[in-house]
Protein backbone atom coordinates (compact mmCIF):
# COMPACT_ATOMS: atom_id res chain seq x y z
CA UNK A 1 0.00 0.00 0.00
CA UNK A 2 1.34 3.34 -1.18
CA UNK A 3 2.01 5.72 2.39
CA UNK A 4 -0.25 8.71 1.75
CA UNK A 5 2.23 10.92 2.19
CA UNK A 6 4.24 9.90 -0.91
CA UNK A 7 1.44 11.20 -2.58
CA UNK A 8 1.57 15.07 -3.62
CA UNK A 9 -1.71 17.17 -3.29
CA UNK A 10 -2.26 19.25 -5.99
CA UNK A 11 -4.66 21.93 -5.16
CA UNK A 12 -7.47 23.18 -7.27
CA UNK A 13 -7.69 26.62 -9.00
CA UNK A 14 -11.01 27.97 -8.46
CA UNK A 15 -10.96 29.19 -12.10
CA UNK A 16 -13.87 27.22 -13.60
CA UNK A 17 -14.05 25.36 -17.06
CA UNK A 18 -15.52 27.01 -19.76
CA UNK A 19 -18.24 25.00 -22.52
CA UNK A 20 -16.55 24.96 -26.19
CA UNK A 21 -19.07 22.52 -27.56
CA UNK A 22 -22.50 20.80 -26.14
CA UNK A 23 -25.38 18.40 -28.07
CA UNK A 24 -26.57 15.47 -26.33
CA UNK A 25 -23.78 13.15 -27.40
CA UNK A 26 -20.56 14.82 -25.90
CA UNK A 27 -19.73 17.88 -24.43
CA UNK A 28 -16.08 19.45 -25.04
CA UNK A 29 -14.34 22.36 -22.60
CA UNK A 30 -11.62 24.84 -22.11
CA UNK A 31 -9.93 23.28 -18.53
CA UNK A 32 -8.01 25.91 -16.96
CA UNK A 33 -4.57 25.15 -15.87
CA UNK A 34 -4.07 23.28 -12.15
CA UNK A 35 -6.43 20.92 -12.25
CA UNK A 36 -6.53 17.30 -12.52
CA UNK A 37 -8.71 15.76 -15.60
CA UNK A 38 -10.17 13.02 -12.43
CA UNK A 39 -9.44 12.59 -9.42
CA UNK A 40 -5.83 12.05 -7.56
CA UNK A 41 -4.71 9.13 -5.44
CA UNK A 42 -4.59 11.17 -2.36
CA UNK A 43 -8.30 12.02 -0.93
CA UNK A 44 -6.86 15.70 -1.07
CA UNK A 45 -7.35 15.56 -4.83
CA UNK A 46 -11.37 15.50 -5.26
CA UNK A 47 -11.90 18.43 -6.77
CA UNK A 48 -10.98 18.11 -10.89
CA UNK A 49 -12.74 18.59 -13.89
CA UNK A 50 -14.74 15.58 -14.55
CA UNK A 51 -16.20 15.75 -10.40
CA UNK A 52 -16.79 19.41 -11.73
CA UNK A 53 -18.85 18.61 -14.79
CA UNK A 54 -20.43 15.57 -13.32
CA UNK A 55 -22.37 17.91 -11.10
CA UNK A 56 -24.24 19.27 -14.33
CA UNK A 57 -23.78 16.71 -16.72
CA UNK A 58 -23.86 13.32 -14.53
CA UNK A 59 -23.45 11.29 -17.89
CA UNK A 60 -20.25 12.41 -18.65
CA UNK A 61 -16.94 10.38 -18.80
CA UNK A 62 -13.40 10.71 -19.45
CA UNK A 63 -11.56 9.53 -22.77
CA UNK A 64 -8.55 11.73 -22.70
CA UNK A 65 -6.91 13.62 -20.30
CA UNK A 66 -4.65 16.83 -19.91
CA UNK A 67 -1.86 16.95 -16.96
CA UNK A 68 -3.22 18.80 -14.06
CA UNK A 69 -0.47 21.91 -15.23
CA UNK A 70 -1.35 22.02 -18.86
CA UNK A 71 -4.84 24.13 -19.99
CA UNK A 72 -6.99 23.59 -22.60
CA UNK A 73 -9.35 21.42 -24.99
CA UNK A 74 -10.97 18.21 -23.15
CA UNK A 75 -13.33 15.64 -24.73
CA UNK A 76 -16.27 14.38 -22.65
CA UNK A 77 -18.38 11.77 -23.67
CA UNK A 78 -21.74 11.94 -22.46
CA UNK A 79 -23.25 8.31 -24.07
CA UNK A 80 -21.61 5.11 -23.98
CA UNK A 81 -22.06 5.67 -27.76
CA UNK A 82 -19.40 8.46 -28.00
CA UNK A 83 -17.52 6.97 -25.59
CA UNK A 84 -17.11 3.94 -27.77
CA UNK A 85 -16.51 5.97 -30.71
CA UNK A 86 -14.11 8.81 -29.54
CA UNK A 87 -11.97 5.83 -27.93
CA UNK A 88 -11.45 4.63 -31.11
CA UNK A 89 -10.20 7.77 -32.73
CA UNK A 90 -8.15 8.11 -30.38
CA UNK A 91 -6.99 4.53 -30.86
CA UNK A 92 -6.47 4.76 -34.53
CA UNK A 93 -4.74 8.20 -33.85
CA UNK A 94 -7.40 10.26 -36.70
CA UNK A 95 -7.82 12.92 -33.59
CA UNK A 96 -5.46 15.59 -34.41
CA UNK A 97 -4.63 18.12 -31.65
CA UNK A 98 -2.10 20.57 -31.36
CA UNK A 99 -0.63 23.00 -28.44
CA UNK A 100 0.78 25.87 -28.25
CA UNK A 101 3.89 26.29 -25.90
CA UNK A 102 6.14 29.03 -24.59
CA UNK A 103 9.89 27.40 -24.47
CA UNK A 104 13.16 28.48 -22.96
CA UNK A 105 15.56 29.55 -25.93
CA UNK A 106 15.54 30.43 -29.24
CA UNK A 107 14.57 27.48 -31.20
CA UNK A 108 16.80 27.29 -34.39
CA UNK A 109 14.27 25.50 -37.07
CA UNK A 110 11.21 26.68 -37.77
CA UNK A 111 9.54 23.23 -38.22
CA UNK A 112 10.87 19.85 -36.56
CA UNK A 113 10.17 16.67 -35.48
CA UNK A 114 10.65 15.08 -31.92
CA UNK A 115 11.31 11.34 -31.96
CA UNK A 116 12.26 9.97 -28.82
CA UNK A 117 11.29 6.82 -26.79
CA UNK A 118 9.50 7.73 -23.81
CA UNK A 119 9.21 5.11 -20.21
CA UNK A 120 8.37 5.69 -16.87
CA UNK A 121 11.35 6.87 -14.62
CA UNK A 122 10.94 3.90 -11.61
CA UNK A 123 13.44 5.39 -9.44
CA UNK A 124 11.77 9.03 -9.94
CA UNK A 125 8.10 8.08 -9.74
CA UNK A 126 5.74 9.72 -11.01
CA UNK A 127 7.96 11.10 -13.56
CA UNK A 128 9.11 9.88 -16.52
CA UNK A 129 11.80 9.76 -18.82
CA UNK A 130 13.67 9.53 -22.00
CA UNK A 131 14.78 5.80 -22.43
CA UNK A 132 16.39 4.41 -25.54
CA UNK A 133 16.34 0.63 -24.00
CA UNK A 134 12.81 0.71 -22.89
CA UNK A 135 10.74 3.26 -23.89
CA UNK A 136 7.83 3.51 -26.67
CA UNK A 137 8.01 5.25 -29.54
CA UNK A 138 6.87 8.83 -29.40
CA UNK A 139 6.65 11.38 -32.10
CA UNK A 140 6.37 14.76 -31.58
CA UNK A 141 6.30 17.45 -34.37
CA UNK A 142 6.90 21.02 -33.92
CA UNK A 143 6.70 24.47 -35.92
CA UNK A 144 7.81 28.06 -34.46
CA UNK A 145 5.40 30.70 -34.55
CA UNK A 146 7.60 33.93 -32.76
CA UNK A 147 10.88 34.15 -31.33
CA UNK A 148 11.52 36.81 -28.54
CA UNK A 149 16.28 36.88 -29.02
CA UNK A 150 16.33 39.62 -26.01
CA UNK A 151 14.59 37.31 -24.01
CA UNK A 152 15.37 33.92 -24.96
CA UNK A 153 12.15 32.68 -25.76
CA UNK A 154 10.12 30.79 -28.36
CA UNK A 155 6.57 30.12 -28.91
CA UNK A 156 5.81 26.55 -30.78
CA UNK A 157 3.03 24.82 -32.04
CA UNK A 158 2.97 21.42 -30.99
CA UNK A 159 1.16 18.59 -33.00
CA UNK A 160 1.84 14.78 -31.23
CA UNK A 161 1.28 12.38 -32.97
CA UNK A 162 2.12 9.75 -30.05
CA UNK A 163 -0.12 10.52 -26.71
CA UNK A 164 2.85 9.57 -24.21
CA UNK A 165 2.42 10.96 -20.41
CA UNK A 166 4.17 14.15 -20.20
CA UNK A 167 5.85 13.80 -24.09
CA UNK A 168 5.68 17.57 -24.91
CA UNK A 169 7.29 18.01 -22.02
CA UNK A 170 9.77 15.46 -22.10
CA UNK A 171 10.45 15.83 -26.00
CA UNK A 172 11.21 19.82 -25.60
CA UNK A 173 13.11 19.49 -22.41
CA UNK A 174 15.38 16.66 -24.27
CA UNK A 175 16.41 19.19 -27.10
CA UNK A 176 17.08 21.65 -24.80
CA UNK A 177 13.99 23.99 -25.08
CA UNK A 178 12.00 23.26 -21.88
CA UNK A 179 8.71 24.45 -21.44
CA UNK A 180 8.78 27.64 -19.11
CA UNK A 181 7.01 27.02 -15.73
CA UNK A 182 7.87 23.42 -15.67
CA UNK A 183 8.02 22.53 -12.39
CA UNK A 184 8.93 18.82 -13.07
CA UNK A 185 10.80 19.28 -16.03
CA UNK A 186 12.92 22.42 -16.23
CA UNK A 187 15.50 23.88 -14.44
CA UNK A 188 14.78 26.06 -11.11
CA UNK A 189 15.43 29.17 -13.24
CA UNK A 190 12.87 27.43 -16.29
CA UNK A 191 10.15 26.68 -13.50
CA UNK A 192 10.65 30.26 -11.67
CA UNK A 193 9.87 32.09 -15.39
CA UNK A 194 6.32 31.60 -15.39
CA UNK A 195 3.28 31.32 -12.98
CA UNK A 196 2.21 28.21 -14.95
CA UNK A 197 3.14 25.94 -17.34
CA UNK A 198 2.83 27.64 -20.32
CA UNK A 199 1.40 24.65 -22.28
CA UNK A 200 -2.07 24.53 -23.62
CA UNK A 201 -4.43 22.32 -25.95
CA UNK A 202 -5.53 24.65 -28.15
CA UNK A 203 -6.97 22.97 -31.13
CA UNK A 204 -8.78 19.60 -31.68
CA UNK A 205 -10.50 17.96 -34.83
CA UNK A 206 -12.73 14.94 -34.60
CA UNK A 207 -15.38 13.33 -36.09
CA UNK A 208 -18.98 13.52 -34.66
CA UNK A 209 -19.18 10.01 -32.77
CA UNK A 210 -23.24 10.07 -34.18
CA UNK A 211 -22.84 11.67 -37.11
CA UNK A 212 -19.44 11.03 -38.04
CA UNK A 213 -19.21 15.04 -39.30
CA UNK A 214 -15.58 16.84 -38.60
CA UNK A 215 -16.01 19.06 -36.07
CA UNK A 216 -13.10 21.55 -35.64
CA UNK A 217 -12.38 23.45 -32.43
CA UNK A 218 -9.97 26.19 -31.45
CA UNK A 219 -9.16 27.86 -28.02
CA UNK A 220 -6.92 30.40 -27.56
CA UNK A 221 -3.97 30.19 -24.72
CA UNK A 222 -4.35 32.76 -22.44
CA UNK A 223 -0.65 33.61 -22.08
CA UNK A 224 -0.52 36.00 -24.95
CA UNK A 225 3.00 37.35 -24.10
CA UNK A 226 5.92 35.97 -24.25
CA UNK A 227 6.90 37.83 -21.42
Amino acid sequence: MTDLAELAVLPATTEPFTVLYEDEQLLVVNKPAKLLTVPGRHPANQDCLINRVQREWPSATVVHRLDYDTSGIVLLPLTKRALSELSKQFQARTIVKQYQAVVSGVVALKRGEIKLPIAADEAMRPLYKICQQTGKASLTQYQVLSRDRKAAESRVLLTPVTGRSHQLRLHLQAIGHPILGDTLYGTPEVAAKAGRLLLHACHICFNHPLSGQPITLNAPADFQSLN
